[in-house]
């Protein structure tokens, strides 16, 4: 086996298991462990994993940062677009939704043209997006609380009072990560948010671009089997595969 054979199953050996061992490695390609930790430090410095204690863990298994509301903005955009044209379609007249925070629903927001429709987010760039859409029978409300600076979304005692008087008849949402049938976000607070709003809403749509799928995050907030739908993009058929199992995908 050459080096860019070996390099290439150590990324994919990584990502498979979230974490390796050293040793592992040395024993499934039958290399020295000298020439392990020399290819290990060559993909750290390529991004493709990080070097830990005795071994190497994946970048693409688990959000170790959260990232900020700017920084999402410039990651997949065209993939998040295509997302959201899907999304916009299931949106009827007279419809009255939840929009969750994230960039997929801001660009869902941005598509939304109705004469009549009832909105209701915690997330202040979708409310400023929507709010110069109003009129007599297009209306947007904001629910208020704490504000996550992140993600720019309300949550919180006060804002989970407001929502547990609402119902909706569709939530379009978004996630930091999608596995093993589980919807994950970053924060408790926003987690918990989520959850009333689904709990609240006849039909349950999930946006999310294809580099979301596989990843961990620090707190799962809702089970793929209870949504009507996941929306994302063709990018990367066998991950989507991995979903197909739990819910429609829409892709």
């Amino acid at each position: 086996m050459n080096k860019y054979d070996r390099l290439e199953e150590i990324t994919k050996l990584v990502n498979q298991k979230g974490t390796v061992r050293t040793n592992e490695i040395v024993e499934e390609l039958n290399v020295s462990d000298m020439t392990v930790r020399r290819d290990l430090a060559e993909l750290e410095e390529k991004g493709l994993l990080t070097k830990i204690h005795g071994g190497a863990r994946s970048n693409s298994t688990f959000q170790i940062k959260e990232k900020s509301h700017q920084e999402k903005h410039t990651e997949n955009i065209e993939e998040k677009r295509a997302v959201a044209r899907k999304a916009v379609n299931l949106i009827e007249e007279n419809d009255t939704i939840f929009l969750g925070p994230g960039t997929t629903i801001e660009l869902l927001a941005q598509l939304i043209e109705r004469e009549s429709l009832t909105v209701i987010t915690n997330c202040f760039p979708v409310f400023q997006i929507l709010f110069e859409k109003r009129s007599l029978n297009f209306k947007v409300y904001l629910l208020g609380g704490e504000m996550r600076e992140l993600t720019e979304s309300f949550v919180g005692e006060m804002t989970n009072t407001l929502l547990k008087t609402k119902r909706f008849s569709k939530m379009f949402f978004s996630s930091n990560g999608v596995k093993d049938g589980l919807a994950m976000t970053s924060s408790i607070e926003e987690a918990y948010t989520q959850q009333i709003a689904l709990s609240h809403s006849l039909e349950k749509y999930l946006l999310i671009d294809s580099s979301k799928i596989g990843k961990d995050d620090f707190s799962s907030f809702c089970e793929l089997r209870e949504l009507n739908a996941v929306l994302t993009d063709n990018n990367d058929m066998e991950k989507k595969e991995k979903i197909e199992s739990y819910v429609e995908v829409i892709s």
